[in-house]
């Protein structure tokens, strides 16, 4: 059995599955630093009866370190940067493992043609950022029977 490259090997995804215009999202990159500081903001996209819901976990950020925007009129981007903590440091500090990510991250979605993008909001508690996009009502298509002759 063959080994799989280390290029192949990465536990991330590449791609989102809900999303065309996502950014690659790299934990365990064979690119150089400026990629690897890039980590993946894990969202989930649930739509109800009124809304699609996004719930992005961003634990230990602040609003104020996060910015969720509209571009191009129906692309939901959510994006932020999570730096390295300011520690005192000290010669005898020794760190025995470092696992918790940093560094920036950007996550785009295509919205339905049914958003109302005039209307997101966004809201953080707990460390989970939740933005509800309302959907506009599906009109129903008249209908009118015609009379058959003959």
């Amino acid at each position: 059995m063959w080994p799989i490259p280390q290029f192949l090997n990465r536990r991330s995804n590449v791609f989102d599955p809900f999303s065309e215009l996502d950014m690659p999202q790299f934990s365990h990159s064979i690119f150089p630093s400026e990629t690897s500081s890039f980590t993946a903001a894990k969202v989930d996209w649930r739509e109800t009866q009124n809304a699609h819901v996004f719930k992005a976990d961003v634990p230990g950020l602040k609003k104020e370190e996060v910015k969720v925007e509209i571009e191009e009129g129906r692309v939901l981007q959510i994006s932020g940067e999570r730096s390295q903590e300011q520690e005192e440091k000290s010669d005898t500090d020794t760190w025995h493992q470092m696992e918790r990510s940093r560094g920036r991250f950007l996550r785009r979605f295509t919205l339905p043609e049914n958003a109302k993008v005039e209307e997101v909001k966004a809201a953080m508690e707990n460390g989970v950022l939740t933005v509800t996009v309302p959907k506009e009502e599906v009109k129903k298509p008249d209908v009118r029977a015609i009379q058959i002759s003959g």
